[in-house]
C-alpha cells in the first residue's frame, strides 16, 4: 500500500511548498485541485486543504464539503483551509480589518495538542491573510493565539480536525515542519516509506502494468527531466522504448552532438532529427513571447509526428512532465501564466496515449531518482533548459544570427561557473539577448551592439528563486571574454531579479 496525503489546493502559491514539506517526511503526496479528492483511493491516510486567495464567505469563493472527509481521514485546514472548516461547521469568519501579513509569535499555545507537540514557547509562524475566523463551531477549541490572532490554531475535541491560520510550509513559519510532522507522521500515521529507491520500485512497477508489451515514444530535450524519465522508462520495457531528439536549431552550442552522445551511452535507442530550417522559418519576425512558444510548442508536435508515424506499432507517448511545469502552465483559477511545450496534452492526430512517469516529481526529486537509477552525474546535474531552447532567451524576433550570438555568449557563461566551481551551486543559469544596442569604445572606435544580460538563480524546486550572488571577479572574468570574443556584443548586464515577483527566464 503506498500510503499518501492529499493536498486540496485552493488557488494558495504556496500549496506547492506544503507538497515539498511533506514529501521531505519521506511521505507520498498528491496535490489535487480542491474538488478532485479521489473518493475511491484507499491508501489516503490524511487531507490537507490549502490556502486561497479568497475569502470563504464570498459566493465565488472556492469551496468542498468539509462534513464529507470528517471521520474518514484526519484533517488540516492550513488559513483558507482552517477558515472554511471553521464556517463549514457554524462557526463565524470575518474581515480582520487590517491585513494581517508577515511574522508574528504564538503567546498561547496548547502543547497537549497533537498537532503542536514539541512547539515552544513564542515560537514565530507566518501570517498571510485578510479575514480571521472570530467564533468556532460547537466543539471545536482554541490550541494556538498570537497578539492579533485569537484562533491561530484549533482543533475539534473529538475527532481528528485540525486548523491553523499561519503557513506552517513557509520557511519564516520556525517550527513548521515540527506541525507538519505532527500531523503527517503522529496524526496520521505515515510510516515514512516514501524514497527515490520507493518511487522508481512502484513506478516501474506500474508502468509494466499500464504499457504491458505496447511501445513506447518519448520526445527527448537533453534535460534531467525527459533523460530521467527515458532511465525509467528504459528498466520498465527496455527496447520497446523509442527516443526522438528535436534539434530546433535554438539548443546551447554543440549540445545536439553531445547530447546524442550521452543518450547512446546510457543504451537507449535515440532518434535525432535536425529540423533548425524549419524553425527558423516559421520564427521570422515573431516577437511575441507566448507566440514564440506556442510556434515551437506546435513545430515540435509536427516534426514529432512525422518521426513517430514511422514507428507504427507505438501506442503511447511519453513525456518528461514534472510538478513545477504543470503549476506553471495553468493554476487553479485557469490562468495561463505561461505555456509548456511538453504541457497541455497532445493532437488527435497522433492517436497516442499519454505517459507521464515524473508528473508528481519536484526538481530535486526528479534528480534523486535519476541518481537512484544510476545516471552519469553530467546529466543529473545538468541545469533545467526551457523546452523553446534560446527562442525565449532572445527578446525580440528570431534569427540565425542572434542564435549563434547567444550560443557563444551563453558558452562563455557556462564554461567560466564550471571553471569556476559554480556549476552545481547554481540551479539554472544562461544568458538573454537583449532587444537593445549601446554605445562602446574597442580600441580608437566607437562601436554601437547588443546588450546581453547574465541571469543565475538559486533554488530547490523552480517554485521561488533568488539570484546567485556570484564573485565579482568571475562576472569580471565572464564579461571581459563575452565582449573580447563573441563579435556584436559590447555590453554584460548581470539580472538582480527574485522569483517572484519574476520569472527565472524572461519569456
Amino acid at each position: 500500500m503506498q500510503q499518501k496525503i492529499i493536498i486540496l489546493d485552493f488557488g494558495s502559491q504556496t500549496t506547492q511548498l506544503i507538497g515539498r514539506r511533506v514529501r521531505e517526511l519521506n511521505t507520498f503526496c498528491e496535490i489535487l485541485p480542491y474538488n478532485k479528492f479521489p473518493r475511491e483511493d484507499k491508501n489516503v491516510i490524511g487531507v490537507i486543504l490549502s490556502g486561497s486567495p479568497m475569502s470563504v464567505y464570498d459566493k465565488e469563493a472556492f469551496k468542498i464539503k468539509v462534513s464529507e472527509l470528517r471521520g474518514k481521514y484526519p484533517i488540516l485546514g492550513i488559513c483558507y483551509g482552517a477558515q472554511l472548516i471553521s464556517y463549514e461547521g457554524g462557526g463565524r469568519v470575518e474581515p480582520c480589518g487590517k491585513r494581517e501579513y508577515g511574522r508574528a509569535r504564538l503567546e498561547y499555545v496548547d502543547k497537549q495538542c497533537p498537532l503542536f507537540k514539541g512547539f515552544e514557547d513564542g515560537s514565530q509562524v507566518w501570517m498571510s491573510h485578510g479575514d480571521t475566523i472570530t467564533a468556532l463551531p460547537k466543539g471545536f477549541k482554541c490550541t494556538a493565539s498570537t497578539d492579533d490572532v485569537k484562533y491561530a490554531g484549533f482543533q475539534c475535541e473529538d475527532e481528528e480536525i485540525y486548523g491553523v491560520q499561519f503557513h506552517p510550509e513557509v520557511f519564516h513559519t520556525t517550527q513548521g515542519t515540527e506541525l507538519l510532522r505532527n500531523f503527517v507522521v503522529n496524526i496520521c500515521g505515515s510510516r515514512q516509506d516514501w524514497s527515490a529507491a520507493a518511487f522508481v520500485e512502484t513506478t516501474v512497477k506500474e508502468l509494466r502494468e499500464q504499457l504491458g508489451e505496447d511501445r513506447v515514444i518519448l520526445g527527448l530535450s537533453g534535460g534531467v527531466d525527459s533523460s530521467v524519465c527515458a532511465a525509467l522508462l528504459h528498466r520498465a520495457i527496455g527496447q520497446r522504448l523509442t527516443c526522438i531528439f528535436v534539434d530546433h536549431g535554438m539548443l546551447r552550442k554543440n549540445e545536439f552532438a553531445d547530447v546524442m552522445k550521452e543518450y547512446e551511452g546510457l543504451g537507449l535507442n535515440v532518434i535525432g532529427v535536425n529540423a533548425s530550417k524549419k524553425f527558423f522559418r516559421e520564427l521570422a519576425g515573431i516577437t511575441e513571447p507566448e507566440r514564440k512558444r506556442k510556434i515551437i510548442g506546435a513545430g515540435f508536435i509536427d516534426v514529432f509526428d512525422a518521426e513517430a508515424q514511422k514507428i507504427t506499432d507505438a501506442k503511447w507517448l511519453a513525456q518528461g512532465t514534472i510538478y513545477p511545469d504543470r503549476i506553471e502552465s495553468l493554476n487553479i483559477t485557469g490562468r495561463t501564466i505561461k505555456s509548456h511545450h511538453n504541457v497541455g496534452g497532445l493532437p488527435e492526430k497522433m492517436n497516442l496515449k499519454l505517459c507521464e512517469p515524473l508528473k508528481w516529481l519536484f526538481k530535486d526529486e526528479v534528480r534523486r531518482v535519476g541518481h537512484q537509477l544510476q545516471m552519469p552525474e553530467k546529466l543529473i546535474n545538468r541545469h533545467p533548459f526551457p523546452g523553446p531552447g534560446l527562442a525565449v532567451r532572445i527578446l525580440g524576433d528570431i534569427t540565425p544570427e542572434k542564435v549563434h550570438v547567444l550560443q557563444e555568449a551563453d558558452d562563455i557563461f557556462i564554461k567560466g561557473l564550471h571553471k569556476w566551481n559554480l556549476y552545481d551551486k547554481v540551479w539554472q543559469a544562461g544568458v538573454i539577448l537583449l532587444p537593445v544596442k549601446s554605445v562602446g569604445v574597442m580600441g580608437d572606435e566607437r562601436t554601437y551592439e547588443r546588450a546581453v544580460a547574465l541571469r543565475a538563480v538559486t533554488s530547490t524546486d523552480a517554485m521561488t528563486a533568488d539570484w546567485a550572488r556570484l564573485p565579482y571577479d568571475f562576472m569580471a572574468e565572464v564579461s571581459n571574454e563575452i565582449i573580447n570574443n563573441v563579435q556584436g556584443v559590447n555590453r554584460v548586464c548581470y539580472d538582480i531579479s527574485s522569483k517572484p515577483p519574476s520569472t527565472i527566464e524572461w519569456e
